[in-house]
């Protein structure tokens, strides 16, 4: 196999793990809101995900930067928290250009985030010179934005089968899919091991 499939591959179970669901929580929450309509938008923000979940690997495994994983590992289920909540206070509202600029801010700083958390199992996979680290970065990063792309669809296609047969209207999918990542999230929050130090 080629090393560009492996890393590939490693981007794409990184994404669709589901024994750590954590990334699919947060692409449920961010995506949720949205229709097929809004693709170009839902496209980019994935984008800019993936460019500071990247620019964290990248951080990292250069020792640019360093934090606790616990840290990580507490703020990680808070992103979503935050973006769910979000959902909830703002659901049926129409968005103002001012809050779409915040929306990139949020989702490119909880993509380092996320990328934190996943940087150092991602540094001991690496080996080499310096330069010989960044092509299996970007490999890497193409599959985390493939299979992101994969549950943005998933999420769309289910919400459209939701508003469309079931008729429910797009605020209620928002709220119930909303609460639902709350109700799973908090536990996340609260068994950290971060409280436990």
């Amino acid at each position: 196999m080629s090393d560009f499939l492996i890393y590939f591959q490693i981007g794409l179970k990184h994404v669709l793990d589901v024994h750590s669901y954590d990334h699919v929580l947060f692409l449920i929450a961010l995506s949720v809101p949205f229709t097929f309509n809004d693709w170009k938008r839902i496209l980019l923000l994935v984008t800019v995900f993936t460019l500071g979940h990247t620019t964290a690997l990248f951080l990292s495994v250069f020792e640019i930067i360093a934090i606790k994983v616990n840290v990580v590992e507490m703020l990680i289920p808070i992103t979503i928290l935050i973006t769910a909540l979000y959902n909830l206070f703002t659901a049926g509202k129409t968005s103002k250009n001012g809050s779409v600029n915040l929306i990139f801010i949020v989702t490119l700083f909880f993509g380092i985030i996320h990328g934190l958390g996943f940087s150092n199992y991602f540094k001991t996979i690496l080996g080499g010179s310096s330069s010989s680290k960044l092509l299996p970065m970007a490999e890497f990063a193409l599959g985390i934005e493939a299979a992101q792309i994969v549950v943005v669809i998933v999420v769309l296609l289910l919400s459209y089968i939701v508003q469309t047969v079931f008729r429910f209207s797009k605020r209620d999918w928002t709220l119930v899919m909303s609460a639902f990542i709350i109700g799973v999230v908090l536990p996340m929050i609260l068994e950290s091991e971060f409280w436990k130090r």
